[in-house]
């Protein structure tokens, strides 16, 4: 009972002295665990010949976690608030280790409603829960600099991959002699498998634990040395009133955001789920090429580190400004880098990289600046509620964007057999995406004051 109680908020607020700097490690602790969702394709082709299966049917895994993502960011963004970030990230520890460990009685029996129900629903629900944990202490720990400390630590979810990816790699020829990691083609045994997924659970559970013995919450009226709530007044959308997550979603602002935050993530989405053979298709020439081939071999790790940079970059610049700006860039530069990369993309590899990179990276940065966005217009009372229930928009574009590309590539021809060409279509209409996305930033204004909360003594007096 004793070890239970020390995960009750009151048992986290920060002793005078302590240093906000600790809590973005503890945070990012988290989020480089549960990115390993980007990192799923390294073991697909397994996973298919184990279960003797289809690609579709293993690709289901993924959509099931990332929709249980931003449902259970949604139903449970109340109750993170209510019960703090050490408990809601022990929550999100054991969800997702759960969620690995059932997946491997899954893998080890051959059955496959397991690995849904372990990885994507449970482990889902873990990802829910560890992506929003956080977001909310940030924002309090750092008033003055809120897109700098979420971006700090959201980067890790995009860099999680860049982690995972070899680690599994590796494991697996560890536990399979006959898997060569530097093989595409090459898969690993169900042992091997199973394996995998008991060592990644448990090692992500240590290391996870981590974030929540450090996670701390700042003392009532606490703020940094020498900032003045005051200035607060002096931006433009940023509001010194509270607003809870129920009026927030009464709001226009909020449904804005989440049109903003569908359009860039499916648009994002789009790459990111046809790396690798996209780039081999672009630069088909009568059949896949060496340099494509050679190229497709590192471009997912390229775009892991642009996804993990722009989130810190893009939410870091944000503070100085503005929010809605930033996403100005986000959703305007994209739809000319979309473009270019479908008028010019097969000119050059190295252009190519670059276009979908910086694509990324605007991608990577939406995520990492939405929760300052959020703060800005509805305040810091349920700010990881509002963000909960926001990522919704997740969800339905995890969905949306691989259904809007793979739709357009099946009626193009079959898989090995496309060229640039191909994509033109699918590029096009994210281009579309993110001019709805770019009209619906510029439509946010600030929350009418019906929907604020009534001030307190304190913020009367400020």
């Amino acid at each position: 009972m004793a070890l239970l109680s020390a995960l009750d908020r009151e048992h986290t607020v920060a002793p005078p002295g302590y240093s906000r700097w600790l809590i973005p490690p503890a945070a990012l602790s988290v989020h480089l665990c549960i990115g390993q969702v980007y990192a799923t394709s390294v073991y697909k082709n397994s996973l298919v010949q184990h279960f003797d299966t289809s690609q579709t049917a293993i690709g289901v895994i993924f959509s099931i976690a990332i929709v249980m993502l931003g449902l259970s960011a949604a139903v449970g963004g109340t109750w993170v608030e209510a019960n703090g970030p050490r408990k809601a990230m022990f929550v999100s520890a054991s969800f997702w280790t759960t969620g690995f460990l059932v997946g491997a009685l899954g893998i080890a029996t051959s059955q496959l409603w397991l690995l849904y129900l372990g990885y994507g629903v449970l482990g889902g629900i873990g990802l829910g829960i560890g992506y929003i944990s956080p977001v909310s202490t940030l924002i309090k720990w750092f008033p003055d600099r809120p897109g700098l400390a979420t971006g700090l630590a959201i980067m890790g979810f995009g860099g999680g991959a860049l982690v995972a990816g070899p680690l599994s790699r590796q494991l697996m020829s560890f536990y399979d002699s006959g898997y060569d990691p530097n093989v595409a083609t090459s898969v690993a045994d169900g042992g091997a498998l199973t394996a995998l997924f008991v060592t990644l659970g448990l090692g992500y559970f240590v290391i996870m634990m981590f974030g929540v013995v450090n996670i701390r919450v700042p003392r009532e009226g606490w703020r940094p040395a020498d900032w003045d709530p005051a200035s607060v007044r002096e931006k433009p959308l940023v509001t010194t009133a509270q607003i809870s997550a129920a009026n927030a979603i009464r709001t226009r602002a909020f449904w804005l955001l989440w049109i903003v935050l569908f359009c860039n993530v499916t648009a994002g989405i789009g790459i990111l789920e046809q790396a690798s053979p996209m780039i081999q298709d672009f630069f088909r020439d009568g059949g896949t090429s060496t340099v494509a081939v050679t190229a497709a071999a590192g471009f997912v790790g390229v775009l892991s580190l642009f996804n993990m940079a722009g989130r810190f970059v893009w939410s870091s610049t944000s503070d100085l400004i503005g929010r809605k700006p930033i996403y100005m860039i986000y959703l305007g530069g994209g739809m000319v880098l979309y473009t270019l990369l479908a008028l010019f993309g097969p000119a050059a590899t190295a252009l190519f990289v670059l276009l979908a990179g910086v694509i990324l990276s605007f991608y990577g940065g939406g995520f990492a600046t939405i929760p300052a966005y959020l703060r800005d217009l509805f305040g810091t009372y349920q700010v990881g509620a509002i963000h909960g229930r926001l990522l919704t928009a997740w969800s339905a574009a995890g969905v949306a964007g691989p259904l809007i590309i793979n739709g357009f590539l099946d009626a193009q021809g079959k898989p090995g057999t496309l060229t640039a060409d191909a994509y033109r279509p699918a590029l096009f209409t994210m281009v579309a995406l993110l001019a709805v996305g770019f009209a619906a930033n510029l439509l946010v204004r600030p929350v009418p004051e019906k929907y604020h909360e009534p001030a307190t003594k304190e913020e009367v007096a400020a």
